[in-house]
């Protein structure tokens, strides 16, 4: 199987493609607070087809991972048939979804016949007060119900990540518990600040997460669920799950990254932290497939920058739930 390098020698193997920027919360973080979020019309995002031919020639060229995210996939209509065609593509080593779980207990059933064996779950509290004010008009249960239903069904591994701000959600007490009872991986992630609505005041450094939890006794490291990623695993003895910890701001993960993103509208990301982009949705309607797949890779591959530091951080000209989780 050809594989893909980037300038800096990284193998790029990782897709993450937004199907929607369409989302059913308005998380305090990723959303606006006042006035209608701008999402894009349908003519201007991917379609369907689109989405598997990009993602069946990029497979050729080396890409053999890829998670749908979005804004919230399941919100996008049909998403069950498209997991169905990706599943169905037998150089594909692995499809995974993330979801706020809103919607996850009534679709679990059909997406795991679809072929969909493993999820994330975006839940930054147990509390269903400080749930609701994250979420602005979330509703706690409906995502604990989606949880309960995806272990009866048998997803391995099951995610759960957190994002933690300072004075809102920073009391982590309750998901340790989880891990306690579910073979849970919670994975708690630093505030990267994509959002005008809330500042680095609310910053809280994975560091300073760990501090929090040794409160409650000896942290171990531990294996990763999936063998790989940019998350740092410990576990509390005696549980059944663990908790993972993403550190982009504080000690980014770039040497080892292996990624790319397709936003919705069908642009190529190198790096979260950029505003460069490369257009998809253009030379795939008007050239040859393939061709404009390969070509855009191409470029990708040497745009992609080493570090944070070549990719004008800070300065976001999108907002989370417009690039895709």
């Amino acid at each position: 199987m050809p594989e893909l390098f980037d300038n800096h020698n990284r193998r790029i193997d990782y897709l993450r493609v937004s199907i929607t920027d369409r989302c059913n919360l308005r998380c305090i973080y990723c959303m606006p607070g006042k006035g209608a979020p701008h999402f894009k019309k349908h003519k201007d995002i991917l379609t369907y087809e689109e989405i598997e031919l990009f993602v069946s020639h990029a497979i050729k060229q080396g890409i053999s991972k890829v998670r749908l995210t979005g804004g919230e996939p399941l919100v996008r209509r049909d998403v069950v048939d498209l997991i169905k065609s990706l599943s169905g593509l037998p150089e594909l080593h692995d499809i995974s979804l993330t979801t706020n779980g809103i919607l996850l207990a009534d679709f679990a059933d059909v997406l795991w016949e679809a072929g969909l064996k493993r999820i994330n779950i975006s839940l930054d509290s147990l509390n269903p007060e400080k749930f609701k004010c994250i979420t602005r008009i979330g509703n706690l249960s409906a995502v604990l119900n989606g949880i309960q239903k995806v272990f009866e069904i048998g997803f391995d591994p099951v995610k759960i990540n957190a994002v933690v701000l300072k004075g809102i959600n920073d009391d982590l007490s309750d998901f340790i518990k989880l891990t306690f009872n579910y073979p849970v991986h919670v994975r708690f992630i630093e505030y990267m600040p994509f959002s005008k609505q809330i500042g680095l005041e609310r910053f809280v450094s994975c560091s300073e997460m760990m501090e929090k939890l040794n409160k409650f006794g000896k942290l171990e490291e531990t294996d990763s669920p999936t063998g790989s990623g940019p998350a740092r695993y410990m576990k509390f003895k005696g549980a059944l799950g663990t908790l993972g910890f993403i550190s982009p701001m504080s000690n980014h993960f770039c040497p080892e990254c292996n990624r790319l993103r397709l936003t919705a509208d069908g642009k190529l990301k190198t790096c979260l932290f950029s505003n460069d982009e490369i257009d998809v949705i253009g030379p795939m309607r008007n050239n040859h497939p393939e061709d404009a797949v390969k070509e855009v890779l191409r470029q990708a591959l040497e745009k992609k920058p080493k570090d944070h530091s070549t990719a004008r951080k800070n300065h976001f000209m999108r907002t989370m739930f417009q690039i895709g989780g």
